[in-house]
């Protein structure tokens, strides 16, 4: 997950369930938008509550749009369950929610988790810290029970986090990585391959569909791919290496001429990330060609901008301007590429909620692989 911000088939089994997902939007750091975020959250009371399809094995979960990037979805925790609302991030590796024992202002405005009160909880003597960009978490790694709509990972360590800084105006409660074993911090088993262990998915899949203005529809999903959220062919890229979710991008190119990764590159392909990343001078180099000015543009001269091209395995993924420029609270549009502060040998892009908004986005552990679609 990449936190400068605010902080991924072919129908492959009848097994197939389905997480939807919220979508929330950056808090800028001022009092009258905290307020309103705040506001928001009181005239919006959020009931969980479960809805499945007669005769069918996918499930799904009501959504909650808060204003429109952040997408969360909920799970639950302990027995009896205790609800929480995280975000599935396929940058990281760990799942973490605030405990009951938290005293940082995070916690103050977030569900906790009460220990307690699950029969099934576990607890450890390891403590832990994870640095992001934007702040730190410290907390203890524990185990328990935790569900994923009718998905139960029995025994799961995860993080319980007892201090936050830097998250205070987060929507979310909690983090759920879907990326690699290698890349867990804690070095525990992630939750989809706890799933995928204990049987509760026939294939090592999932797969996410991020609705581009509704205030509904978005979902990830395991096991499976419902095909009704993409149209055209599903085309497969393989990773880089099976251990994280990046790819090589042969090149970015605008009406046919090539503006960025030239020869090629690599690119994390993560739901965790709100916009696009890459070099500093690259990104710079897109905006003076679109003619934005300190990454804003008029929204009336949107529909004259080019599209951006993704070409990935030798498959073109145009961007729309109206993909990438996005209409923010106070009437003005943005564009969603932003430099990737990140120190890498090699040129580095994240494709982030943006790209995805566009393409349908299907992860397969099990072939180590990317699926790429058109969403509809």
């Amino acid at each position: 997950m990449n936190w400068l911000v605010l902080l991924g088939l072919v129908a492959f089994s009848e097994c197939i369930v389905k997480i939807p997902l919220t979508r929330v939007k950056l808090m800028r750091e001022t009092r009258s938008e905290k307020n309103m975020l705040n506001n928001f959250l009181k005239e919006h009371a959020y009931s969980l509550y479960l809805t499945s399809s007669p005769g069918s094995n996918i499930t799904t979960h009501p959504l909650r749009n808060i204003q429109d990037i952040f997408y969360l979805g909920n799970i639950t925790i302990g027995t009896p369950p205790q609800k929480f609302q995280v975000a599935f991030d396929t940058g990281s590796s760990d799942l973490w929610v605030p405990s009951v024992l938290c005293s940082s202002r995070f916690c103050s405005s977030h569900v906790l988790f009460r220990h307690r009160e699950s029969s099934t909880f576990q607890p450890t003597d390891t403590g832990f810290r994870i640095e992001y960009t934007s702040g730190t978490m410290k907390g203890v790694v524990v185990h328990d029970t935790i569900r994923i709509g009718d998905l139960v990972s029995t025994d799961q360590p995860f993080i319980l986090s007892v201090n936050n800084s830097g998250f205070d105006e987060m929507p979310f409660d909690g983090v759920l990585g879907l990326g690699y074993p290698n890349l867990s911090l804690t070095g525990c088993i992630p939750i989809f391959d706890n799933l995928k262990n204990q049987g509760a998915i026939s294939e090592p899949v999932f797969a996410f569909y991020l609705s581009k203005s509704k205030q509904e529809g978005s979902v990830v999903m395991f096991g499976g791919v419902d095909k009704s959220y993409y149209q055209g062919a599903l085309n497969w890229v393989p990773l880089i290496q099976a251990d994280d979710w990046h790819v090589h991008m042969d090149r970015i190119s605008i009406n046919s001429g090539v503006i960025a990764c030239n020869g090629g590159c690599e690119a994390f392909v993560d739901t965790g990330t709100t916009l696009i990343y890459g070099p500093g001078r690259l990104v710079d180099n897109i905006l003076r060609l679109i003619g934005a000015t300190e990454h804003y543009v008029s929204c009336s001269a949107v529909n004259t901008l080019p599209s951006i091209v993704f070409t990935i395995n030798g498959i073109n993924y145009p961007l729309p301007a109206q993909a990438y420029a996005i209409k923010d609270s106070s009437g003005d549009c943005y564009i969603g590429f932003r430099e990737n502060q990140a120190n890498t040998s090699t040129e580095t892009w994240i494709l982030g909620d943006v790209f995805l908004r566009q393409y349908f986005s299907v992860y397969d552990r099990g072939n180590d692989r990317i699926g790429l679609a058109q969403a509809v």
